[in-house]
């Protein structure tokens, strides 16, 4: 009698194990597609160090950044070469700096679509709380890169759509400051 209830227990086990492990795993999935930037989690560089990178560490990380913003980085080239390519030979062959190039090409949106997609997320989540950093860093680096694809717009309707979502972008940015 006391074999064949433990037999009886076991698939009950089982089942319960198998239902907590498929919760996990949806849960799991539902949180990597709310995340903001998606792309910051697949990134296909084939390092885990790579896998949501970040840039900006410390104040000397700032500064860095300023100074390769300053000479010359060119987000909107499409181009397959390296985005430093105007940027101080000095400064592009840091080894920091291959971290800003990984984000710059592998996560930021180059997309309006994609863009819009980040506008409503962060409309979203604008009443509830700040960003974190990453994602503010990410944010203000979209910025960067709207502001150079703008400039290299023709007149038209797709200036007007670019245009607009910077100034909703920077909306959202200004919202998230006064959070803080």
């Amino acid at each position: 009698m006391e074999g064949t209830r433990v037999v009886s227990v076991e698939p009950v086990r089982l089942l319960v194990i198998t239902v907590l492990y498929c919760h996990l795993y949806l849960a799991t999935a539902s949180h990597w597609s709310k995340a903001l930037y998606p792309s910051a989690y697949r990134v296909k560089r084939g390092t885990p160090a790579f896998i949501n990178p970040t840039f900006q560490k410390s104040v000397k990380d700032i500064n860095l950044l300023y100074e390769i913003l300053l000479s010359g980085l060119h987000l909107e080239e499409e181009e397959e070469g390296s985005l430093f390519s105007e940027v101080d030979k000095e400064l592009a062959s840091l080894r920091r700096v291959q971290t800003l190039e990984v984000i710059c090409k592998d996560v930021l949106p180059r997309k309006l679509s994609e863009i819009r997609r980040l506008i409503a997320g962060l409309t979203r989540r604008r009443s509830s709380t700040s960003l974190r950093q990453e994602d503010f860093e990410r944010t203000v680096l979209t910025m960067v890169y709207m502001a150079q694809k703008l400039a290299h717009t023709p007149e038209g309707y797709q200036r007007d759509l670019w245009a607009e979502a910077l100034l909703e972008l920077q909306r959202a940015v200004r919202q998230d400051l006064t959070l803080s």
